[in-house]
């Protein structure tokens, strides 16, 4: 059924004019009357009635507002991973490839009551802050971690969470580390929760996503922004421009992958602030049809959960306690430092080895399982050839064998060329049972005469929750290195004795802990 509508006179007299005016142009009057009466089609637009906001964006805002933290483990985990990553910041610092990006846009800039960044002189807005703190943290890959379907280092938060809390506190707001380490565990919570069942790296986005929609969400709260306002950030987060991965994998590995989430702190302190400051929320970010992050970056496919959110994922982390490398390729060098000395005791070195089995997940073989030169620090710590050979032939792996130095003695190169990955299928499931999340990995060293020595595995890092026990002492050993090379004797001390003793120093004020770190 064609619909017509009545024309008001006014049209019509418009109309008239108008065919006068064409015929004096030598345009047909019938062409204008014919175009005139055509039926108007109906067309009813977009609707502009802003929705509820998404579930995801509530529930994110509900757990950070009105979930008691209860676990004990989780908090005393929370103390041992806040330990270890400021301790991992200060390493950073020790790669002039990492100190040349940090301190204020303007030099010389100081802000009153504005964040310290551990390890420095510097004092910066929180926005910055974010950005030193995160981009020390992550810099050389051994800060903690979490593996599902999607794969990260929840403590990369602290940089938000720590420019934030100290920045408040010296405006004479009363935070202690204890609302740190609650910080701390709500972060861990939604960046594992999300990562539990849902892969960005399949869609080509990298994980700092998490990062930035996490600290984004507890930094929010941390700045007194109520329920509604803190939905409205975290639609931020989600809509803000992300990051592609591209820089994690050949042929584009680059230092951005050790600076990524230190953006995605400073991301979410902005954004957090911007909200504070009256910006709109998104209440459809994610389920919005065509231009929603479902259907514009994750292929139309919800987000899926597999439990609720509580404090799962800081009791489960994984600290990276004996090696910076990649978390995926952490057994396969205890295998290697194994076989090191397997090798030093049959009176044999890696110039007897014919080939090298590794046998993976199939996480690692689409991480890094890279063939062909590598060309950088950033290169090198996620080849997972690179970090086999290099304890196979020197029986060690620090954060200085990645440098250009260390890389350019000819016999690694030599060596990864004899290593090769395969998958093995239970240890690619059990990395995603959760009662399991292992990491195995098995290495099958055979030699030039022709000995095949027995494959050494290791299902389970030092780091793991089933290891934690043995690896407590170790993390602590860990911490003692990376303050040494920043404080004298007398200093160091009072470091440890007051990051032992976890009574105090939950109480302790968030900017006499950060006061600790300070450079002299």
């Amino acid at each position: 059924m064609l619909l017509f509508r009545r024309v008001p006179r006014s049209f019509n007299r418009s109309i008239g004019a108008s065919i006068s005016y064409r015929s004096s142009l030598g345009v047909s009057s019938n062409l204008i009357l014919r175009a005139a009466a055509r039926p108007m089609s109906v067309h009813h637009g977009e609707s502009t009635i802003r929705p509820e906001p998404d579930k995801v964006l509530k529930d994110i805002a509900d757990y950070v507002h009105n979930y008691q933290v209860t676990s004990d483990l989780a908090f005393e985990t929370a103390r041992l991973c806040l330990i270890d990553t400021i301790g991992c910041g200060l390493e950073g610092l020790n790669f002039p490839e990492c100190t040349k990006l940090l301190g204020p846009v303007v030099e010389g800039t100081v802000v009153p009551n504005g964040t310290k960044v551990p390890g420095t002189n510097y004092q910066l807005d929180p926005i910055r802050g974010a950005f030193n703190i995160g981009t020390i943290i992550r810099w050389l890959d051994f800060n903690d971690c979490f593996l599902a379907a999607e794969w990260g280092h929840p403590s990369d938060n602290l940089g938000a969470i720590l420019a934030v809390a100290d920045h408040l506190a010296r405006q004479g707001q009363p935070l202690t580390v204890r609302d740190i380490l609650e910080g701390m565990i709500k972060a861990h919570e939604i960046q594992g929760g999300l990562a539990l069942l849902n892969s960005f790296n399949r869609v080509g986005l990298d994980h700092v996503v998490l990062v930035k929609v996490a600290s984004t969400a507890v930094v929010s709260k941390l700045l007194g922004l109520s329920h509604s306002q803190t939905i409205d950030a975290v639609s931020q987060a989600w809509v803000d421009g992300q990051s592609l991965r591209t820089y994690r994998h050949a042929p584009n590995t680059g230092p951005r992958k050790s600076w990524a989430a230190g953006d995605a702190c400073s991301r979410a302190v902005n954004l957090a602030l911007l909200v504070k400051k009256g910006e709109l929320g998104l209440p459809s970010v994610l389920t919005a049809k065509t231009w929603g992050f479902y259907d514009v970056l994750f292929k139309g496919k919800p987000f899926e959960f597999q439990m609720p959110f509580s404090s799962y994922i800081m009791e489960n982390v994984l600290f990276k306690i004996s090696y910076p490398a990649e978390f995926h390729a952490q057994t396969a060098v205890e295998a290697a430092h194994t076989i090191h000395k397997q090798l030093k005791a049959l009176g044999k070195s890696s110039d007897d080895i014919k080939s090298v089995r590794i046998r993976t997940q199939e996480a690692a073989i689409r991480i890094i399982d890279k063939q062909g030169p590598l060309d950088n620090f950033a290169d090198r710590d996620h080849a997972i050839s690179y970090m086999v050979a290099y304890p196979l032939i020197f029986g060690e792996l620090t954060s200085n064998s990645y440098t250009d130095s260390s890389a350019a003695d000819l016999r690694i190169d030599v060596l990864r060329a004899k290593i090769h990955c395969v998958e093995d299928n239970t240890f690619s499931v059990n990395y995603h049972e959760p009662s399991k999340r292992s990491i195995g990995n098995a290495l099958l060293v055979e030699l030039n005469d022709g000995t095949i020595l027995d494959e050494v595995e290791v299902e389970y890092p030092v780091g793991h929750k089933r290891r934690r026990e043995e690896g407590i002492p170790l993390l602590m050993e860990k911490f003692k290195r990376h303050i040494s090379a920043h404080f004298n004797e007398a200093h160091q001390q009072k470091i440890l004795a007051t990051v032992t003793d976890a009574r105090s120093l939950s109480r302790l004020p968030v900017d006499k802990f950060t006061d600790l770190f300070v450079k002299p």
